[in-house]
């Protein structure tokens, strides 16, 4: 009970993960070794080794445990209807998403020249497409098209650009989720040929 080593997550490979995404953020990935790694956490290489051989397979699981939340809400949103309910509620669970794996878009965001030679970098675009094909109509006009693309970037480059802003984290979110939503109810709403 008086460990002052307790797990932050619970065990050795979340605190692997955890230790090589802020390694990954501050350094950058290309420039974070596996010794590194090790000797963040007080272990050998050896015992790094026995849950991921390579740092790819460390950036990969973080990857997937943090973005599994998007993956539901993916398959969520093709079982429902294209109501404009239906994208404010995508739109606010993507928001909820996008705050709980801000470490992971911190590193995605800073590292984008080794993301192109990742196996995660074509998952990731092949989800935000999948998300905007949720979100618009590919039979809408070009600029409502624009519209629900620029929800979805507003809400990944808010999240970044706004990060040292003095506003507290939900307030931001909030903010964010308001453009975001106004974009997609404006491209959504019938109207006039604009």
């Amino acid at each position: 009970m008086g460990s002052t080593q307790q797990p932050r997550r619970g065990n050795t490979r979340q605190r692997i993960q955890d230790v090589a995404l802020e390694l990954f953020a501050e350094h950058g990935y290309e420039k974070t070794s596996l010794r590194e790694i090790s000797e963040k956490l007080d272990v050998t290489k050896a015992a790094l080794y026995y849950h991921f051989k390579t740092k790819e397979d460390i950036l990969v699981s973080i990857f997937e445990d943090l973005n599994r939340p998007l993956e539901e809400l993916i398959a969520w949103g093709k079982e429902q209807p294209r109501s404009l309910e239906t994208k404010k509620e995508l739109l606010a669970r993507y928001s909820d998403a996008l705050i709980d794996a801000a470490p992971l878009f911190r590193f995605l965001q800073e590292n984008q020249a080794a993301m192109r030679d990742l196996s995660i970098g074509e998952t990731s675009k092949r989800r935000f497409m999948e998300l905007l094909d949720l979100l618009r109509d590919p039979e809408a006009a070009l600029a409502d098209q624009v519209r629900c693309v620029s929800a979805l970037f507003s809400m990944h480059a808010g999240m970044f650009v706004l990060k040292d802003s003095d506003a507290e984290i939900e307030d931001r979110r909030k903010a964010l989720l308001e453009v975001a939503v106004d974009l997609v109810t404006q491209a959504h709403s019938p109207g006039p040929a604009r």
